[in-house]
């Protein structure tokens, strides 16, 4: 009996201590929420701008416009988001409606909507006819509500504010789940606002009690992120241009604004310098707006001015591959689809992005982790492509490298790693190695990595041997690392 309860005894001990060696690393610092983590695997969506401003040639409806010049005879939702799927978009937010105040579905808040266009003989909802494209292209959906309307005579009273949430909340319950709620910050001044050409001013931090406001959202829609330029699930990078800093943190302190016109203080962004912050307080990471023509609505002035496909990629590079995402501006013609020229570009990056990210040379190494988390965290799961599984490092084990070899010379300009976001953004530092004539030759560094990190090397680089190493304030957790050579035009 002793010896048979002391068999038990090391059986308990042994099992005891596996079980605590594959014990996962505690979490740190802020952390993603369900629909962060949903919004993260999007990485590029479409901001789509199309109301009468669109026939009007002009970048901001004054509010004044006739519905009756709303009529794009040649309107087809599916071609337009087939493009956009085509360019390798996951998502769209369309912009339901924009400061001229006019709104794409036939709202019961106001009269300036689509029934009093000439489109689908006053029947028509093309904020349900695009949601409709992408649940059958399989693409996210979200809208834009614009808070400022230059065409409502109550702007700038509570009464409005009351009319604005209405507006929110029949989005939120007609048009099915919602990956984003989109918000910016332009907020008041010169409209039309009923006949009336006035200038209205408000306080954009209380006007709208977005306290009050957004809780509409998280009620109607809990998977929605929402977006603003002061931050809350998704914060404005604090460009037009498509890009993030080469230093960029998820997680995040809002400043918010102070009066109308107010700076807000570390959400701003440019290239020298880093954007969000260490160790903040909240999971907010950023989005990279640009247009794909120079301006967001359609001008066809701005004929043969769309991104080519290479720039497309730069700003790709530079934006999911910084940890954030890249949303781009889409705008349909009178005619109500994409221009000949914007199709052909989108078609013409997702091949680029596709066909650059689909032989991931790592798979045909021989990996080498200098430490590992017992085997549910070993090396190689950087390699399975799943979100799910990660390389962990021992507590205490701060800085670690994985070295690759291969049989034969490989030849690669683009490195990519994700780190395993649902325990914080942990890595700091980055720095890659390459075996050069018998030596260690640094070749690339980076800061930041988060939900994704691409290094462009400044020129194609030919190695039998790899070595990235990671340091970190806490120990390392690394879902995927990947090595691509970019595909040719």
């Amino acid at each position: 009996m002793h010896f048979f309860k002391s068999n038990l005894l090391i059986v308990f001990l042994c099992a005891s201590t596996f079980m605590f060696a594959q014990a996962p690393p505690k979490p740190y610092g802020a952390l993603p929420s369900a629909r962060q983590l949903a919004w993260h695997e999007v990485e590029v969506y479409g901001l789509v701008h199309f109301t009468p401003t669109t026939f009007e040639n002009k970048e901001w409806g004054y509010g004044d416009a006739d519905p009756k010049i709303f009529n794009p005879l040649q309107f087809d939702a599916n071609k337009i988001v087939a493009a956009l799927k085509a360019g390798g978009l996951k998502g769209m937010v369309l912009v339901a409606k924009h400061h001229d105040g006019f709104a794409l579905w036939p709202t019961k808040t106001a009269a300036y909507n689509i029934s009093k266009s000439p489109f689908r003989d006053g029947k028509g909802d093309m904020v349900k006819e695009f949601e409709q494209a992408c649940r059958k292209a399989g693409l996210k959906f979200g809208v834009y509500c614009s808070p400022w309307d230059r065409n409502n005579s109550a702007y700038g009273t509570q009464e409005y504010v009351n009319v604005y949430r209405r507006q929110l909340t029949e989005l939120y319950s007609n048009y099915g789940e919602l990956f984003m709620s989109w918000h910016d910050g332009a907020n008041g001044g010169d409209g039309y606002y009923g006949g009336e050409r006035s200038t209205k001013k408000i306080d954009r931090a209380t006007y709208y009690g977005w306290d009050t406001t957004w809780a509409i959202t998280r009620k109607l829609q809990p998977m929605a992120n929402i977006f603003s330029d002061i931050g809350w699930d998704v914060r404005w990078v604090g460009n037009e241009s498509g890009f993030a800093g080469e230093t960029s943190w998820a997680t995040f302190t809002p400043v918010p604004a102070v009066g109308m016109n107010a700076a807000i203080p570390g959400n701003l962004n440019h290239e020298v310098n880093p954007f969000g912050t260490r160790g903040g307080k909240n999971w907010v990471p950023a989005e990279c707006d640009v247009a794909l023509r120079p301006g967001w609505f359609y001008h066809p002035e701005q004929k043969g001015k769309s991104k080519t496909p290479e720039q497309l990629f730069q700003l790709y590079l530079k934006s999911v591959g910084r940890g954030a995402a890249l949303d781009l501006g889409i705008a349909p013609d009178t005619r109500g689809l994409l221009d000949d020229e914007d199709v052909q570009s989108l078609e013409g990056f997702g091949r680029l992005v596709e066909e650059s990210f689909k032989n991931n040379l790592v798979q045909g190494a021989a990996l080498r982790v200098s430490n590992a988390r017992g085997k549910i965290y070993k090396g190689l799961n950087v390699l399975d492509k799943e979100r799910e599984t990660y390389w962990a490092t021992d507590d205490g084990v701060n800085t670690a490298e994985i070295v690759l070899t291969w049989n034969a010379d490989q030849t690669f300009d683009l490195i990519r790693m994700r780190e395993y976001i649902r325990l914080g953004q942990r890595i700091d530092q980055v720095e890659v190695e390459a075996m050069l004539n018998g030596n260690w030759s640094k070749v690339a560094a980076a800061t930041s990595i988060g939900a994704c990190r691409i290094i462009q090397l400044a020129a194609p680089l030919k190695t039998k041997q790899l070595r990235v190493r990671f340091s970190a304030p806490v120990s390392i957790a690394l879902s995927e690392l990947g090595v691509y050579k970019k595909a040719a035009l």
